[in-house]
């Protein structure tokens, strides 16, 4: 469908904020351990370190917001994803062309396009899917060519490969800050400069070493990316039978394109 790849984007888009802070090769072999000193050691240690916390995690929230310049679209992205490709959340393409609503479970996927992702993706067709859908999500197969870069947006293992394959990006001086808060949590900020922007990591500073926070300012760029409920479980409900139309079903009673 048009407009599929946009849970990738939002994907590739958080994990390059996440880079440009912890930048440098992953460490290998070990798994991220609790390091309440975290504060004691250099701002590389502690980026190491949440690195390697980060890619450790079998789920977590992922949500991010803003513009990262270079002429890209504000974006919005709130998903609790796992390794296993379970996910639930949404996707926002910024400058009301539309948002997403994501669910995915095993094998199977649902999606709930809102008014404005119909008119300005599906130009021309639009309205007949939200007529027929009538604010039912559309059920299909995570295989599904039209669902695919949806569904492989809604995975954790994409996320962390994108983060694993770029590791190599650290460019810039990496500074620790002093030990603070966020939110009442203690963490470590670290902060890069990179192509005239700021950006600046909030790392926990108990337990694992977690990026709690990233943020990116500056050459028209202003984003948040959060991380949180690592290692809890992706919520396992999903849209009943009566809420849900079948993806093939739905083509086959229009001749739009998706």
């Amino acid at each position: 469908m048009t407009g599929r790849h946009s849970g990738t984007r939002r994907a590739a888009c958080a994990a390059a904020v996440v880079l440009g802070v912890t930048g440098g090769s992953v460490l290998g072999g070990g798994a991220a351990r609790a390091d309440d000193g975290i504060d004691k050691l250099s701002a590389q240690q502690i980026a190491d370190r949440s690195r390697d916390a980060l890619l450790s995690a079998r789920s977590l929230h992922l949500s991010a917001r803003g513009e990262l310049g270079d002429n890209s679209p504000p974006m919005a992205l709130d998903l609790t994803l796992d390794r296993d490709g379970n996910c639930t959340g949404s996707v926002d393409l910024g400058k009301s062309q539309g948002s997403v609503r994501i669910v995915k479970r095993g094998d199977d996927i649902w999606v709930k396009p809102d008014a404005n992702f119909w008119k300005n993706q599906v130009p021309g067709g639009g309205s007949a899917f939200a007529a027929i859908l009538n604010g039912r999500y559309m059920k299909g197969s995570a295989d599904d060519p039209r669902l695919r870069d949806l569904a492989n947006g809604c995975d954790l293992d994409t996320f962390r490969k994108l983060v694993g394959d770029n590791a190599d990006n650290d460019r810039g001086t990496l500074n620790k800050g002093r030990r603070t808060t966020l939110d009442g949590a203690p963490v470590v900020p670290l902060t890069r400069m990179r192509d005239g922007r700021t950006l600046t990591t909030d790392v926990a500073a108990t337990g694992k070493p977690y990026p709690l926070r990233i943020t990116v300012q500056g050459a028209g760029a202003d984003a948040v990316v959060g991380f949180s409920a690592f290692d809890k479980p992706v919520p396992t409900t999903t849209p009943p039978p009566d809420q849900t139309y079948d993806i093939s079903a739905l083509l086959g009673r229009t001749s739009a394109p998706v």
